[in-house]
Order: structure tokens, then C-alpha cells, then sequence
């Protein structure tokens, strides 16, 4: 099989694409992102009005929240972003949908004590709480029985408070599947009937790590993106992985030629916003990840954060750009050309006067600024805009 390359001239937004998109979007284009978080949520739901075929590669590694209970439990990867990211994706028109969103979002009060707690459990394994009541079946038996693996397997003295219901589903359904995230999350999918592929770029039990400039290592995601702890206050120098909370040596692990396939064969990569080590780089440290991207003909895309981003301390937009290509050259080869790993920048028209539009250009990058927020979405970009944007490049 021959392949060729065409160039095209580009309308941005293209209202003649949108709207070709929009009337079929089961044939939608596969735009993949590599993201983790939830910054790209509303994008996601945003997205799924044109197509169906979205990829989320996303990141495992979270270490708060609930997900932190469950991971100091079980020993697990982090859950709780891909339960968001698959709901965000869901199929609104499907029956029960409201039910299954309500029952997969809803948290039990902090304030509760465990006794109590657990009992609120039980009556949803039995059917007899009404969030899972008014789920229809052949859906609320397939929760119910996640929810009773993971009872079963629930250490004593668990704390629930504060747990999410998706959350203690998905761990049942880890748990019931030998200890595999694709299995679950697939199942997951089709409960909701997910509009697009949501994975984790690895089914990995690792934590994520950075060396600061001043010396200091910090491990866990939760200690770096400035929501639990004080905001970091030197330069990230370096990003790697390792198995423990309490730190080690970086481990190198690889992403399935299943995941390969996808990045090679997506019809553009996005580089999405969000928090820019923990969500972003932190998806592209597996091996594979950087040789894949640089394998596929089609546009890398780059949409960098709008808001204050703790984790780009001390770095310009400009070094925002080394820094995503530093990481995908580790694993792409220190000479890969940029083309092969980015090709747009696409921003909001009053960040993109923030970058060095002339380095960019002798990188062989185009930096693409328009109106990209909306009154109710500023500082951050709005999610119809940028959906729209990113379509006509299609």
C-alpha cells in the first residue's frame, strides 16, 4: 500500500466541516488526546455532538482524592479520572443514562460515620437504595455485582467517606478482573454507551515523580499540582515514574502495541490543557508513546493551558513548547524532526501574543491565536470554540 501526503488549505473554524461532522458524527474523525484530570471534560462533551471516535489516552497515576483511598487499599492504579473522563463521554439519550450518571457521580457525606456508611453501601450492592433502584437492568445487575466484589474484598475499617460510588464500581470491577484496568473500563464504556475510547496509557500501579530545580524531589501527582498541598516554588527540571509513594528509582514501562496502533493510526494527536506535567508529559514517559507519534503522517497538535498552572512555575510559553518535545525526543530519538512530533500551536488570540512567534517558526511550528473563550468560560478556553477549531484542521 502506497502512501501520500496533501496539502490543503485550511478554513479556521471551517462552519462547512463543523456542520458535515455534526449531522454524521457516528463517522466522526479520531482525534486522541493525552490527557488526564478533568480540564478536558467539558471539551469531551463538547466533542462527542461531532464525533464518536475520540481516543483518550489518560494518565493512571493520580495519588489523592478517593482514588488514594483506593489505591492505598488495593494497590491499584488511579481510577478516579477515568471514571470522569467515560461519564463525560456517555450517551445522553440512552436509557438510564440519567440514572447511571447520578448513581457513578454521587459521593458519600464526609461527615458520616463509617457504621452508617457501610450500611448505605450494602443497600446499594442489594438494590434496595434508590440511586441504584431506578437503574434499569440488565444495568444494575452488572453494578451490583462490581459493587459486591469489591465489598468482599474491602480491607476492615476501609474509610468511605468522601468515596465516589464510580469509583468503588470500577475498583469491584478491577478486582473481579484480575487485577486489569481495560477490562473494566470497557465494560464501563458500554454500561454508558461511551461516544469515544477511553484508557489508561498503561495499566500500571506506578506513582508520578519530579526533581525540581532546587534539588527537592516530590513524588505523587497530588503533591504537584498545588490543590492539596502549597504550590511548588522552583522549575520542574525532571519527570519520570516510580513504584512507591515514599520515592525510588525511575522505571521505564511500555505502552501495548495496541495503544501504539492507536496513536499511529489517529487522525491527529492533541496535546491538550491541563496540568501540564501530571496530565500531560506524564501520558507521553512510557516507551513507545514518543516513537509512536513520530510514526503517524497526520497533525500534532498543541493547545497549551490558559489559566495559572502551578506546575509551568519559573517557564515561558515558549519553553513550555522545549519542554513537550524534550520528552517526546527521549523516546522518539534525540533527532527526530519537529514536524514529526508537533506541527500547530493553537491558542487563544491574547496567549498566542505571548509566545516568540519567530523561534517558533525556525522550529517549523505554526501558531494559530483566535477567539477561543467565551464570557462564561474565561480564563479557560471554551469548549464549543475549541472543539470547532480543532475539527477543521480535518
Amino acid at each position: 500500500m502506497q502512501q501520500f501526503s496533501v496539502t490543503r488549505g485550511l478554513n479556521l473554524p471551517d462552519p462547512v466541516r463543523i456542520s458535515r461532522y455534526k449531522r454524521l458524527p457516528e463517522l466522526g474523525p479520531a482525534l486522541l488526546f493525552f490527557s488526564g484530570g478533568s480540564a478536558l471534560n467539558p471539551t469531551a462533551r463538547a466533542l462527542k455532538q461531532y464525533t464518536h471516535n475520540s481516543i483518550h489516552l489518560m494518565t493512571p497515576f493520580d495519588s489523592g482524592g478517593s482514588s488514594a483511598v483506593l489505591r492505598h487499599a488495593f494497590g491499584m492504579p488511579a481510577i478516579g479520572d477515568l471514571r470522569s473522563r467515560l461519564i463525560a463521554l456517555a450517551d445522553e439519550s440512552v436509557l438510564g443514562q440519567s440514572e447511571i450518571y447520578r448513581l457513578f457521580t454521587h459521593r458519600f457525606p464526609k461527615t458520616a460515620s463509617l457504621e452508617d456508611l457501610h450500611s448505605e453501601l450494602v443497600d446499594l450492592l442489594e438494590g434496595h437504595d434508590q440511586l441504584i433502584a431506578r437503574v434499569p437492568n440488565p444495568m444494575r445487575r452488572l453494578i451490583r455485582h462490581q459493587l459486591a466484589f469489591f465489598h468482599d474484598a474491602m480491607p476492615s475499617g476501609f474509610d468511605l467517606r468522601g468515596a465516589s460510588i464510580g469509583n468503588l464500581i470500577l475498583a469491584g470491577g478491577y478486582l473481579n478482573n484480575n487485577q486489569k484496568l481495560d477490562p473494566i473500563i470497557f465494560l464501563f464504556s458500554k454500561l454508558v454507551n461511551t461516544l469515544g475510547t477511553v484508557l489508561a496509557t498503561v495499566d500500571a500501579r506506578l506513582h508520578l515523580a519530579v526533581e525540581l530545580d532546587s534539588g527537592e524531589i516530590i513524588v505523587g501527582q497530588h503533591n504537584m499540582t498545588g490543590k492539596e498541598t502549597a504550590p511548588i516554588a522552583s522549575r520542574i527540571k525532571r519527570t519520570y515514574l516510580t513504584r512507591s509513594l515514599a520515592g525510588g528509582d525511575p522505571v521505564e514501562i511500555e505502552v501495548s502495541p495496541k495503544k501504539q496502533h492507536l496513536i499511529e493510526t489517529a487522525d491527529m494527536i492533541c496535546y491538550p490543557p491541563g496540568s501540564f506535567h501530571s496530565s500531560l508529559i506524564a501520558n507521553l514517559l512510557p516507551k513507545g508513546v514518543g516513537k509512536s507519534i513520530a510514526r503517524s503522517s497526520n497533525p500534532k497538535v498543541y493547545v497549551p493551558n490558559l489559566g495559572n498552572d502551578p506546575e509551568q512555575f519559573g517557564m515561558s510559553p515558549n519553553e513550555t513548547v522545549d519542554a513537550l518535545l524534550k520528552h517526546l525526543r527521549a523516546d522518539a530519538g534525540a533527532d527526530t524532526p519537529t514536524d514529526k512530533l508537533l506541527n500547530f500551536i493553537v491558542t487563544d488570540e491574547k496567549h498566542a501574543a505571548e509566545f516568540d512567534w519567530a523561534e517558533l517558526e525556525a522550529q517549523g511550528i505554526s501558531l494559530i491565536g483566535a477567539d477561543l473563550t467565551s464570557t462564561h468560560s474565561v480564563p479557560y478556553y471554551d469548549p464549543e470554540k475549541l472543539v470547532c477549531m480543532l475539527l477543521s484542521f480535518l
